[in-house]
């Protein structure tokens, strides 16, 4: 029994002990379970904090938000909201269709959708029904797993970003509205000044000649100094209103820069000794690339600011190498410019020490002009300066090659001087102004002119047409009565007499339409006003230049040249104007011309076996000036064709080529490019035996192309855009364009009808002798 009592004593004892670690176990437990709970209570009061922080951010931000999960049911927003949607906090958990949204955005369900597929960012302006404006911007709601579980939804007001930009529109549109009435008016007062001062200096000019005696003729010259001051500044409105009009456009030329510096020099050293200034031009020997007459212009406007800012002193103009540029410097030692103005200076009608706007210092333009041709030409102007020292302006200009191209124009010629033989011819003069019609009268019959007088260009062709005169040479203004300008006037003449008898045109007429129409016409243009003896000297340079009259029956001079067996030419326009006036140039050079008003009329007309060369229009009525060409290539006829058109469109030239133009030109065609066009496509289609030849000096020409560059020489040929071609081939629109200028250096194409030429000629088979 007392053995057993001691075993239970033991059990207890064993158990008791169990029982303590048991407990000291449980206190253990319990601390780490209580330390849990405080680290579990931190982090959710902090999670508490950062939900609270994040809701009173979103609260307190003006930017409306909406948290919407995969099937488009609000799961949380902002108050802003409010202002484009009617909605609640009861509304969460609702479809975002049965809210009532207060703007405008009747894509934003679909916008959602295409987000949700997508999974990429979407945005667009909308406006509320109040006036304002929001940028609503979709994006899509992404989890840590990189999934996506809806879309959040932010609307940002924009309304006064939105009123800026319509003000700047609605600026910008008054702007040009501002400047389209300016240049009107600067049009009409032009005209209308120019009328009564081109009546004084032919007065002027005719008293000049009569008047003896010192003190008149010091008097004239007075007046003749006045006049100058008043074309000089009409001249100089006339010269921005031709840059704004975009009617000057630049033809680049290879010329020593030396003629140039012999002009001004000659031109300007008699104003420089009227001021008691040294005027001296350095010469150069080196060529530029640029506009020959407006490089003129733009240096003749620094050198005559210099000799006006310069009271005394001198004036140095001269050239320096600087890299690939030739830099033109003007250095004067005039009154300089402050710093602060080097910039405003080439502002339209800005001056320095001119407030009294002195009429002899002009209306400060010169220098804007300056700054506008060099845009035009891209030649970079400077200038730096020094008050009481002088300065210093330049023009940076490309330097020729060393081996210089063949110059691609080319100065005018001087007209005969007052030595060179004098004409007298029938001079048909065309002005409505009584005075001014009265004064060219009497200027032209004292220097030995028979001169007829019309008021309007219909009483001028009803002349003509009832054989009352024969003129030699017109002399018209532009702005007549009666509808028919002096342009369109003597287009009519030309044609009624059969011949290009030259045209003197006189304008005081600067607006657009005006000098649009004056580009590309065969006459010489004159600005009202012009001086006496400039309109006599022009017109006595014309008349020498045209041949002698010659009787009835005897051979024009220039009918020798012309082939014994000439062949036709056949015009094919619907412009009546454009037929006669093409007619006349064609006779005027001795070839055989028959013209047609229609594709029909000419089919109906022609007989096979003709020779000649055929000038078809692209775009007639009825049938087609390409159709006409594939109709003619189709059947045994084998003439030369050249396809005229009014639109620069490469894919039509090349389609025409292919059908057996020889060329493709475009309207307005002048005469020299047309008589010359027309002979080279007569010998090429009378000379059989060297086409082979021609055929392979044309693929030798693109062979040195290069499989990118023939890329885009297909695509340029298929009258794709450079823009188009860079995106098609992956590469940047510059290179593209650097592409284009480099197969035109290396196949020698002048233009790109003359590319497509090669490039078609290079595709010859041999098969044939039409273009493949």
């Amino acid at each position: 029994m007392n053995e057993e009592a001691l075993s239970v004593n033991e059990e207890f004892q064993s158990t008791n002990e169990e029982l303590l670690a048991s407990k000291e176990e449980l206190q253990s437990l319990n601390e780490e379970l209580t330390a849990l709970n405080g680290q579990l209570q931190e982090t959710l009061e902090r999670q508490r904090t950062t939900s609270s922080d994040l809701q009173n951010v979103l609260y307190s931000t003006d930017v409306a938000t909406l948290f919407l999960d995969t099937e488009l049911k609000i799961r949380f927003f902002t108050p802003a909201t409010r202002a484009l949607f009617n909605v609640i906090p009861s509304d969460v958990g609702r479809p975002l269709s049965d809210l009532n949204s207060l703007a405008a955005d009747e894509a934003l369900i679909r916008d959602i959708e295409s987000v949700l597929a997508n999974q990429a960012a979407l945005e667009r302006e909308i406006e509320a029904r109040g006036g304002a404006w929001y940028l609503r911007r979709i994006l899509p709601y992404r989890t840590q797993d990189g999934g996506v579980d809806g879309v959040v939804i932010t609307f940002v007001d924009v309304t006064e970003r939105r009123r800026a930009a319509d003000a700047l529109e609605t600026a910008r549109r008054e702007a040009e509205l501002a400047n389209s009435a300016k240049s009107r008016f600067l049009a009409a007062a032009s005209h209308d000044l120019r009328q009564p001062l081109q009546s004084l200096v032919l007065l002027q000019g005719l008293l000049a000649k009569v008047t003896q005696g010192e003190k008149a003729e010091r008097l004239i010259k007075r007046l003749d100094e006045t006049i100058s001051a008043m074309s000089g500044m009409l001249n100089a409105l006339l010269d921005i209103n031709q840059i704004e009009a975009g009617t000057i456009k630049a033809e680049v030329a290879t010329f020593p820069v030396n003629d140039l510096l012999d002009r001004m020099r000659e031109e300007l050293t008699y104003h420089a000794r009227g001021k008691k200034l040294s005027l001296s031009v350095i010469p150069c020997s080196l060529s530029v690339e640029s506009d020959p007459r407006l490089l003129e212009q733009m240096l003749r406007n620094l050198i005559s600011n210099a000799l006006k800012y310069t009271p005394r002193g001198r004036v140095l103009v001269g050239c320096r190498r600087h890299g690939p540029w030739l830099r033109l410097e003007v250095w004067d030692t005039g009154i300089g410019i402050p710093e602060t103005e080097l910039r405003a200076i080439f502002d339209e009608y800005h001056q320095l020490h001119n407030a009294a706007r002195e009429r002899n210092l002009g209306l400060g333009l010169g220098l804007s002009i300056v700054q506008r041709l060099g845009l035009l030409l891209d030649h970079p102007v400077h200038v730096r300066s020094r008050p009481d020292h002088g300065s210093v302006f330049s023009i940076d200009v490309k330097l020729a090659p060393r081996a210089p191209e063949r110059r691609v124009a080319s100065l005018p010629a001087p007209l005969p001087g007052k030595d060179a033989g004098s004409r007298k011819a029938a001079v048909l003069v065309i002005e409505d102004d009584p005075d001014v019609r009265s004064l060219l009268e009497l200027l032209l019959t004292t220097e030995g002119h028979a001169v007829t007088m019309a008021p309007d260009g219909d009483s001028a062709v009803a002349m003509v047409e009832r054989s009352a005169i024969r003129p030699e040479l017109i002399l018209a203004d532009y702005n007549l009565p009666n509808g028919m300008t002096g342009l369109e006037t003597a287009s009519r003449l030309r044609a009624r007499l059969g011949r290009r008898i030259p045209v003197v045109i006189v304008t005081g007429d600067i607006s657009t339409i005006a000098l649009r129409d004056f580009a590309g016409q065969d006459c010489v243009q004159l600005n009202k006003p012009v001086k006496a003896d400039e309109l006599t000297h022009i017109i006595q340079g014309l008349l020498c230049a045209q041949p002698l009259p010659v009787a009835p029956g005897v051979a024009s001079p220039g009918a020798e040249h012309a082939p014994a067996a000439s062949p036709t030419i056949f015009v094919v326009d619907d412009d009546d104007h454009v037929r006669q006036g093409m007619r006349s140039v064609l006779e005027e050079d001795g070839r055989t011309v028959e013209d047609f008003n229609s594709c029909e009329a000419f089919i109906e007309a022609f007989g096979a076996g003709r020779a000649g060369c055929l000038l078809v229009d692209a775009y007639l009525p009825g049938m087609k000036g390409l159709e006409l060409l594939k109709r003619l290539q189709g059947s045994s006829h084998d003439m030369a064709a050249i396809m005229i058109t009014g639109n620069s469109d490469v894919r039509m030239a090349v389609e025409a080529m292919k059908a057996g133009a020889f060329d493709f030109i475009e309207k307005p065609v002048g005469r020299r490019e047309l008589l010359a066009c027309v002979k080279q496509a007569l010998d090429h289609a009378e000379n059989a035996q060297a086409r082979p030849v021609w055929h392979a000096a044309a693929a030798a020409q693109l062979s040195s192309l290069t499989h990118r560059q023939r890329e885009i020489l297909d695509l340029v040929l298929a009258g794709h855009p450079s823009k188009n071609i860079a995106a098609d081939l992956g590469i940047s629109q510059r290179t593209v364009e650097n592409h284009r200028a480099a197969i035109m250096k290396k196949t020698g194409a002048k233009s790109l009808p003359a590319l497509a030429r090669i490039a078609l000629a290079a595709a010859w088979t041999g098969a044939g002798e039409r273009f493949s």
